[in-house]
């Protein structure tokens, strides 16, 4: 069965559409959206290696995109909507905790979120809520989602046919992982960080 669905995802990603997809849900997945693209990054990658790169380029300019909007509801709507997303990934008792993290270290905030699999969102919420620097988010977003995106495309690139292989034969376990990191990074988001 995980076969057969790892070769229709496959599938869909050599469609034509797929880069716009890509680009909608990194864009999402840093303003509201719960999945990150690397769910839809991994599968275009491995079917186009030689387009990789372009991928993780599509990714990293929708991030940083969805990241702009991030930053606007949590300076221009953070008692509507923001509130309501922050208080949804479990951070809304941590804003005050956040302020004084920000004070001192936003950049290192910004970089290492940007990394994990902690929702990006957060940190774009909290960026826009906390007026921080816009050039320097900005600058922070396209390096740290840029670093993410583009080792993903690197490993890709070159362990591509080992890493199909394995795919190939153990996609659900990659999907069971892949859900207990989403999880674990929503959790984390909400009661370590």
């Amino acid at each position: 069965m995980f076969q057969k669905l790892y070769r229709w995802t496959l599938s869909l990603a050599q469609s034509q559409h797929a880069p716009w997809a890509l680009g909608v849900i990194a864009f999402a997945e840093s303003s509201f959206f719960p999945l990150p693209p690397d769910t839809i990054l991994i599968p275009m990658s491995l079917a186009k290696p030689k387009r990789a790169w372009i991928y993780a380029l599509i990714c990293t300019g929708g991030s940083v995109a969805g990241a702009l909007l991030g930053y606007a509801i949590g300076a221009l709507l953070y008692e509507t909507v923001g509130k309501w997303l922050i208080d949804l990934y479990g951070y809304g008792a941590r804003v005050d905790q956040m302020r004084a993290l920000y004070a001192q270290w936003g950049w290192a905030v910004i970089l290492l979120k940007g990394l994990t699999p902690i929702p990006f969102k957060i940190v774009t919420i909290t960026s826009g809520l906390l007026a921080y620097s816009l050039p320097l988010f900005v600058l922070l977003s396209c390096l740290t989602r840029g670093a993410r995106f583009f080792f993903i495309a690197v490993l890709l690139k070159r362990y591509g046919e080992p890493v199909n292989a394995l795919l190939d034969k153990y996609f659900g376990w990659f999907l069971a992982v892949l859900a207990v990191a989403i999880v674990a990074g929503f959790w984390i988001a909400a009661h370590v960080i």
